[in-house]
């Protein structure tokens, strides 16, 4: 979840959101708390590759899992590209497309090797980029009395924005579609969702508060680079350059958890057929789909040479909420014994996620509709 979204999606947020930040990041995080639980309630019961795709087949039957697996797909395709994006725009942004596309080849390199060194080269990046935005923060904090409130909202504006900010929330999905990979899943799974999900809802409202405090709603929403701009607003513009390392690094390592995720979902869905077969190998020595992870990485090699950076936040973030509204469905059906948290939350799951989807901007929702429509056509064809 410490990705480019903590370092990219603020921007756009505050233009719909305006000084009502906070409140589209705590409504973002609720839902993406009760995503969680539906998903670590789900993961327990099925501790295999696949997330959502594979929680949708079994509860719900197997179109509801190949919709859910094909907004993933593409969602996190397109996020992919984002992570991409950010850490070349932070490098050498003179040279953006070409160094993102090298950034995703040799990150799949990585995961080619196996999970245990990209758990390794993980934790590097995740202590790199926690280090940065803590100093960042611990620099710029404004008074409280100077907070400008005075940027318009509404209620739309508000909703919107929590549906770009889900963006940054979604990383904890990558957890359950590691489910073959961890030891005792039904135990660590759902403590590592609750606990990644909490950790970074602080750590992203802290962000939030400081960014309106010393830039404003206006600034904020006009910002390229917002936690660059903020240490520049807060006197110590000479540590610029750390932020770009900062930025770099969780880019890199949220980019390096998304293949690995978006892979393993391939795999799942190409056993069943809902994708081409060939997909589906997994490597004699390094035990990954190495098929699926060349797959995605020359997809998003292709995006980030011709993608948008601010368009293709709301492109995922819409494939995002649909996989999630799936997993709400399906966490709904479990039966008693399987169930952790109160059904409540996943029918306030699924009516965020259907909410948040319907509020992002107007392009990314007929894009994303279209794409999933292609997908469900495309095996309406093939499975006849």
């Amino acid at each position: 979840m410490l990705g480019a979204g903590v370092f990219a999606v603020f921007a756009p947020a505050a233009a719909s959101a305006g000084a009502a930040l906070p409140v589209a990041l705590l409504l973002a995080g609720f839902v993406a708390y009760c995503n969680a639980v539906a998903s670590a309630q789900l993961a327990a019961a099925y501790p295999s590759s696949g997330g959502t795709y594979l929680y949708g087949r079994e509860r719900l039957g197997e179109w509801w899992g190949f919709a859910a697996g094909w907004g993933f797909v593409v969602g996190k395709t397109a996020s992919c590209a984002a992570m991409a994006l950010t850490f070349a725009t932070y490098v050498l942004p003179e040279y953006q497309r070409p160094v993102a596309a090298a950034a995703v080849v040799v990150l799949a390199a990585v995961n080619y090797r196996g999970i245990t060194r990209t758990a390794l080269l993980t934790r590097i990046l995740l202590a790199i980029v926690l280090s940065v935005l803590l100093l960042t923060i611990a620099l710029s904090v404004p008074d409280v009395s100077t907070v400008s409130v005075e940027s318009g909202w509404s209620t739309g504006g508000v909703l919107q924005a929590a549906g770009l900010l889900f963006f940054a929330f979604a990383g904890y999905a990558r957890i359950a579609t590691l489910g073959e990979e961890v030891r005792d899943p039904a135990r660590t799974i759902p403590r590592a969702v609750l606990g990644a999900l909490a950790g970074a809802l602080v750590l992203y409202l802290a962000v939030a508060v400081v960014l309106l405090g010393v830039l404003g709603p206006v600034d904020l929403a006009d910002s390229a680079a917002p936690l660059t701009d903020l240490l520049r607003a807060a006197g110590h513009g000479g540590l610029a350059p750390v932020v770009a390392v900062g930025a770099a690094a969780a880019s890199l390592g949220a980019l390096l958890a998304l293949i690995a995720g978006v892979g393993r979902t391939t795999l799942a869905m190409a056993r069943n057929r809902d994708l081409p077969g060939w997909l589906a190998a997994v490597h004699p020595r390094f035990a990954v789909p190495h098929h699926a992870e060349v797959a995605v990485a020359a997809v998003v090699v292709v995006a980030v040479l011709v993608a948008d950076l601010r368009e293709v936040i709301g492109f995922s973030s819409f494939g995002v909420l649909v996989y999630y509204a799936i997993a709400n469905a399906s966490a709904w059906t479990q039966p008693a014994a399987d169930r952790r948290w109160p059904r409540a939350l996943n029918a306030a799951g699924l009516a965020g996620c259907l909410l948040l989807a319907a509020t992002l901007p107007l392009m990314s929702v007929l894009a994303g509709l279209g794409v999933l429509v292609f997908g469900l056509a495309g095996r309406a064809v093939t499975r006849s």
